[in-house]
């Protein structure tokens, strides 16, 4: 696909409807690049399996999925993960995939305005946060660029075809702490 090429997305909240394209597309993300946490094993649960998680997230207060399609495939996701624990259900960790062939289009940007949005609007979520590949230069361009700050550089964080990387932890608070 050309930079140039008008491309006509939806973005709307995951369904537990979504569950094989949900799959689909983190298989196909995980060959498509060393940045994800998933490697070609895939991601190892049956689309039953995640269909419930999908129901799970849909129920929950401080858990949340977002997904770009391109037509009926999808092409990014993006979510925060919150825990049920009492004292660090404020934190929700962020993650987000795009296929390869549509980076560089603004929709990492966008997907992540859209989870702090989210995050802001939940009245739960205080502090997002996530880890990044410090060799992931154009997703801390984003990050930073939303208000994400490092906190700490995770030496070894990650092993990818049989070398230790360096992770970057992020984090963005969200409101007021009460």
């Amino acid at each position: 696909m050309s930079e140039k090429e008008a491309v006509a997305i939806t973005i709307r909240t995951a369904l537990p409807s979504d569950a094989a394209g949900v799959l689909d597309h983190i298989r196909q993300t995980s060959l498509e690049t060393g940045f994800m946490t998933v490697g070609a094993e895939g991601p190892g649960i049956t689309p039953e399996e995640e269909k419930r998680h999908l129901e799970n997230i849909d129920e929950s207060e401080n858990n949340f999925l977002l997904l770009a399609l391109d037509d009926e495939i999808i092409i990014g996701m993006a979510s925060i993960k919150g825990s049920a624990s009492p004292k660090i259900k404020h934190i929700g960790e962020l993650g987000i995939s795009i296929l390869k062939e549509y980076w560089g289009m603004g929709l990492g940007t966008l997907l992540v305005k859209d989870l702090i949005e989210w995050a802001e609007s939940s009245q739960v979520i205080k502090r997002l946060e996530l880890t990044v590949q410090k060799r992931n230069e154009r997703a801390i361009h984003v990050y930073e660029k939303l208000g994400f700050e490092q906190e700490a550089i995770m030496k070894r964080g990650v092993k990818d075809d049989g070398v230790y990387l360096d992770v970057c932890l992020m984090s963005r608070l969200i409101g007021e702490a009460d």
